[in-house]
């Protein structure tokens, strides 16, 4: 496992981030080809030397020296003892790296201490100084607004990442997206920016686009993504469309990946019996994840089925997780623990003819069953709500199986309560207090006649734990075309004046959020189809006695320009399947453009949606939404 910081009440995500950058990568793999056979002493400011080790062992040290006189004595994570900063110049090692950025306050600082010796310091690894918010200092999280994508063009498949400017909505200006393609091995394929001049403005990276203009053979790999002139926060948030070709009849969509890697990943549902499970390892850093580095289980069992094989710098690995499992089929589940070698990773089922795609969700190391969860003042009603649509069960299948989402939790003790759309309660069916190694999956379509929505919450009748981490996956399948698609999520507190930490969530403030502001793409055309938007929009009620909701659909242009509006009101408990189509003129629509979209915009209440295309022929995909 990666000993690796990555967050911390000091900005640990930021080092990290500013560490594991491609480029501060390439200067800090020189760095440990420069220092090979000598002995380093480290002078460690900020709390980074694990990380930086962990990130590229040719930089272990022999000895850590730090200023705060409380830290001295204590371990230092490499078998020694962190030793006091006055002592640096009796060090016995060959070179000496101070970890900061900062070059010139190096020197100033150490400059008594060196004894002769060079001083080098992490400022190779810095970025340009164009790729860097003005004003602010290096290690700002600004600086470092980064994700990953999934990425693929082959003669097979498609994909095309979608989202809009809204880091406009925070007064950002001459935005630019700067990327990195690798290919399958991790070699890089290009490099290039995309300006994003316009406020509010659509934005497509389109996988044929980049290999035609690139002159690319195939590939299947991954995109590195860096905002630069972020404002307002650090998240790149992104939808991932992806379909088939030549025939080919899949469509799915994932959405943006957790920029930080996680010990342990969720929500893998183990293959059905004519089902291959591939999951896409793609290594997030500069350094080799040894064999054995990445393992999968069952979930709530000990027993490890390892990757035998290294991964590379950068390298895309599918892996059939079936074959590492043969007999165990849905409704298991598994586990994946990656040792915080990767971002979130995407799983791939192909199953009679078709693909679908998803992502893993990170199981938390640092969350432990709360108490308190059992006794919520009714202020809280029923608390903590996973909303997640039933789609018309006479035409569709649909199924959730709850997921243990921290490695601490034992025990799920969990309901669901049906909803009409109109928010008329249908029925509720206790699960009971589910192991952690269940196989549970329920057949929603089975328990109602009528689309709608239901909510996952606690039910402590038989005991059980919470944690306020619950998730569960849902699956979905076209009764007509076969066609299947599946996301996961999380719960929440939903609409409540009262507080619980940081419920009702807020994306831009502290809690109650009480807002809703989601983005849904219009869709595209493909060679073949027509691929055209939906969402079911959900008005979660965590307690009784709301109102409806007052929700503007505002049509963007690809340009960012308001092109029209209008309004819908959703019931408490109630939800409203969207389809731009439908709700705008054509004339609009078409006006809009690809690049165009909706945004879903609610001052009164905060809404949860569920999006994807459908081609008219039974094809549909379907994800969360994300709001900004």
């Amino acid at each position: 496992m990666l000993d690796i910081r990555t967050f911390g009440p000091q900005g640990g995500n930021v080092l990290y981030k500013a560490l594991a950058h491609p480029l501060a990568a390439e200067a800090l793999v020189r760095i440990e080809a420069e220092f090979a056979g000598r002995t380093i002493a480290l002078y460690d400011p900020d709390d980074a030397a694990r990380t930086l080790a962990a990130l590229y062992p040719g930089l272990k040290p022999t000895c850590v020296y730090v200023h705060d006189t409380e830290q001295v004595g204590k371990p230092d994570g490499f078998g020694g003892t962190l030793r006091a900063l006055v002592d640096l110049p009796a060090t016995e090692a060959d070179a000496i790296l101070a970890l900061s950025f900062e070059d010139a306050k190096m020197r100033t600082r150490l400059k008594g201490l060196m004894n002769g010796r060079d001083l080098y310091t992490l400022a190779p690894a810095r970025l340009p100084g164009d790729m860097l918010v003005k004003g602010r200092p290096y290690l700002d999280k600004l600086n470092f607004a980064t994700n990953f994508a999934f990425f693929r063009e082959t003669t097979q498949f498609s994909c095309r990442i979608v989202t809009a400017n809204y880091w406009s909505n925070y007064a950002a200006e001459n935005l630019r997206y700067w990327m990195r393609l690798y290919d399958g091995a991790g070699k890089v394929l290009a490099q290039w920016e995309q300006p994003v001049t316009e406020a509010g403005a659509g934005i497509t990276i389109d996988s044929a686009e980049v290999r035609h203009r690139f002159d690319l053979p195939e590939f299947t790999g991954q995109l590195f993504i860096h905002v630069l002139g972020a404002r307002g926060h650090d998240v790149v948030k992104y939808a991932l469309d992806s379909w088939g070709k030549n025939g080919d009849p899949s469509l799915s969509v994932t959405h943006d990946a957790n920029a930080w890697p996680s010990v342990r990943y969720a929500t893998l549902p183990a293959p059905e019996q004519d089902e291959t499970l591939t999951v896409w390892v793609q290594n997030s850093h500069a350094t080799t994840i040894p064999a054995g580095g990445i393992t999968f289980n069952r979930m709530g069992e000990d027993t490890p089925h390892p990757l035998d094989r290294p991964v590379g710098s950068f390298e895309t690995v599918a892996v059939d997780v079936g074959a590492l499992f043969p007999g165990l089929h849905w409704p298991a589940q598994l586990e994946m623990r990656s040792g915080r070698h990767l971002v979130r990773p995407r799983y791939e089922i192909t199953q009679r003819g078709r693909t679908r795609i998803a992502h893993l969700n990170v199981e938390r190391d640092n969350l432990r069953p709360d108490p308190a969860i059992r006794q919520f003042p009714p202020s809280l009603g029923r608390g903590f709500l996973l909303p997640f649509p039933i789609l018309d069960p006479s035409h569709f299948e649909t199924f959730l199986q709850p997921n243990p989402m921290s490695e601490a939790l034992q025990s799920l003790p969990v309901r669901l309560d049906l909803f009409d759309e109109a928010g008329e309660k249908i029925g509720s069916h206790f699960l009971g207090n589910l192991p952690r190694n269940h196989d549970t999956a329920v057949a929603l379509h089975t328990l109602t006649d009528r689309p709608g929505h239901a909510d996952l919450v606690y039910d402590f009748r038989d005991g059980g734990e919470a944690d306020g981490w619950l998730h569960a996956l849902m699956r979905y399948r076209n009764r007509e075309s076969d066609h299947a698609a599946e996301t996961s999520f999380g719960a929440h507190i939903f609409n409540t004046l009262m507080t619980w930490r940081s419920e009702p969530q807020s994306y831009s403030g502290p809690p109650p959020g009480l807002t809703t502001r989601l983005f849904l793409k219009l869709g595209q055309k493909t060679d073949n189809d027509t691929l055209r938007s939906f969402c079911c929009l959900i008005h979660p009620a965590s307690v009784e006695g709301t109102e409806a909701s007052e929700t503007v659909l505002l049509l963007h242009g690809a340009n960012g320009a308001l092109l029209a509006q209008t309004t819908i009101r959703i019931a408490p408990n109630g939800s409203f399947m969207v389809r731009p189509h439908e709700l705008f003129e054509a004339a609009q629509i078409d006006h809009a453009g690809e690049g165009g979209y909706i945004l879903i915009r609610d001052l009164t209440c905060r809404l949860f949606g569920y999006h994807g295309l459908e081609n008219g022929k039974g094809a549909f995909s379907l994800d969360h939404m994300f709001g900004f």
